[in-house]
């Protein structure tokens, strides 16, 4: 895979900058994977959006914020508060803890180019009671205005379960397909969920803007994820985009829908 090029995972055709944006601004919903530590894979999601700003109207979405702070993202972006008050307000510290730093220039961007904002997230303890005792053991007024979750296809569950070792410490199963690995996989799917719900709604927005998600590639991989439920309650033009480094082995066939290759981190 040559840099700066951008790739379908299985294919060699390279896809320049500006033909992968085209590409990507045909879709109501671009998903940009990350690492939460990374801050090569930050500045990557800012330039994807960039340019697809060139194309249409934007809303950026993020897992790093809960939906309930939708009214305090709208005042950051209207430059009503300083940085600090973005994230005390928001609860940075507890609710997400990376460094700040890493994100700041993406807020930044949103807030210099009047792009509306957005959280994905949900309450861990909905998260938690739902793993614990499924859906039906939430009460009404506790869902925050979630339907259950689609339950995961294989490929989606065995990519779960390679990456958590298995599940939860303590908890781990060998098999991906057995009841106690599905009680796990039951929790990630509330996020999924949320996250999906969410950016169905923004998608109700004047002005067909495109809705870019920034969330954990370990939501997005093999078809599953974000983009699982989001087909469930009926979004189906979305796209799925990855980074990758160039000394590392590239992506497979099924694992995403694009890929760009970057410098070594």
């Amino acid at each position: 895979m040559s840099l700066g090029y951008w790739y379908r995972p299985g294919s060699d055709v390279r896809m320049t900058q500006a033909d992968a944006l085209s590409h990507l601004a045909l879709s109501d919903v671009v998903l940009l994977g990350e690492y939460h530590d990374r801050a090569d894979i930050h500045r990557w999601q800012m330039h994807v959006a960039a340019g697809l700003l060139a194309h249409r109207p934007l809303i950026m979405a993020f897992e790093m914020f809960p939906a309930r702070c939708d009214p305090i993202l709208a005042e950051w972006v209207a430059g009503d508060m300083d940085e600090a008050a973005l994230l005390n307000r928001t609860e940075w510290s507890k609710v997400w803890g990376f460094p700040p730093e890493l994100y700041l220039p993406l807020f930044r961007f949103c807030r210099e180019t009047g792009t509306p904002m957005r959280g994905l997230n949900c309450n861990r303890e909905l998260v938690r009671q739902v793993g614990k005792g499924g859906w039906e053991a939430v009460p009404e007024d506790d869902r925050e205005g979630l339907t259950p979750a689609r339950p995961s296809a294989e490929p989606y569950r065995k990519f779960i379960h390679q990456l958590t070792g298995g599940g939860p410490p303590g908890r781990q199963s060998a098999d991906p397909m057995s009841p106690e690995f599905y009680r796990f996989v039951r929790a990630q799917e509330v996020w999924d969920r949320s996250f999906a719900t969410h950016i169905a709604a923004a998608l109700q927005s004047p002005g067909n803007p495109i809705v870019v998600g920034v969330i954990g590639e370990g939501h997005l991989k093999w078809g599953g994820g974000v983009s699982w439920q989001l087909a469930d309650i009926g979004v189906n033009s979305v796209t799925v985009a990855l980074p990758r480094t160039c000394d590392k082995p590239p992506l497979c066939t099924g694992e995403t829908d694009l890929v760009q290759v970057l410098p070594p981190y």
